[in-house]
């Protein structure tokens, strides 16, 4: 099951996705997308690998791998000198996470003269440990929007790394690494539609 309380370990691979509070919406307009993934790269890419992210209306989803020890020290130090080992990487990354979204909510607060938390208290984290389990997760997040009735593809959908796959432009999600899961583009095309078609939904 998921935990919100689950510690992000070093080297480890996690399905995190959270929920906007009651009936809000976390996005609105197109900004507020570009937003979020710019105080994504500032935020979460020192401390993590992307290999999917879709936002949606009014919940995201991620699959990410934390780097590695040598990594988030070097970075953790760089805000906390006095940084001696590493017993809590675990509680600083989630802190990291959670800075993350307070901040975007600080801003989206500003923009929409709004008051109070725009995210769930906690976001959930399931660790992801059988490589069968990686790409049909990678697959399941891009068609997140097909499930609910806003696209009938993925490719259809703007908010997804799905489209940084496929491009050759520079991208900070780990496609080379992704894709050698799938084996290649065509067949990265190919689960896609075949998990698509069978309206698969993984156990959250």
């Amino acid at each position: 099951m998921p935990q919100s309380t689950t510690p992000l370990l070093p080297q480890t691979t996690y399905h995190i996705y959270t929920h906007a509070n009651g009936s809000e919406n976390l996005f609105r307009e197109d900004e507020n997308y570009y937003h979020f993934l710019r105080k994504y790269s500032e935020y979460i890419h020192p401390v993590a690998e992307t290999f999917a992210y879709c936002l949606m209306p009014n919940h995201i989803h991620l699959m990410v791998r934390m780097r590695n020890v040598e990594e988030l020290l070097k970075f953790f130090r760089l805000k906390k000198p006095n940084l001696q080992g590493f017993e809590n990487l675990g509680g600083l990354i989630s802190q990291q996470f959670s800075n993350f979204l307070n901040g975007y909510t600080k801003a989206y607060n500003k923009r929409y003269d709004r008051k109070g938390s725009l995210f769930m208290s906690n976001f959930n984290r399931k660790p992801i440990e059988k490589a069968s389990y990686f790409t049909a997760l990678i697959a399941y997040i891009h068609n997140n929007p097909v499930h609910h009735g806003f696209v009938k593809d993925a490719g259809e959908w703007p908010h997804s790394s799905y489209h940084s796959y496929l491009l050759d432009k520079r991208t900070k999600i780990a496609r080379e690494e992704g894709l050698e899961w799938f084996g290649g583009r065509e067949e990265f095309i190919k689960v896609h539609q075949e998990l698509k078609k069978k309206d698969v939904m993984l156990e959250l």
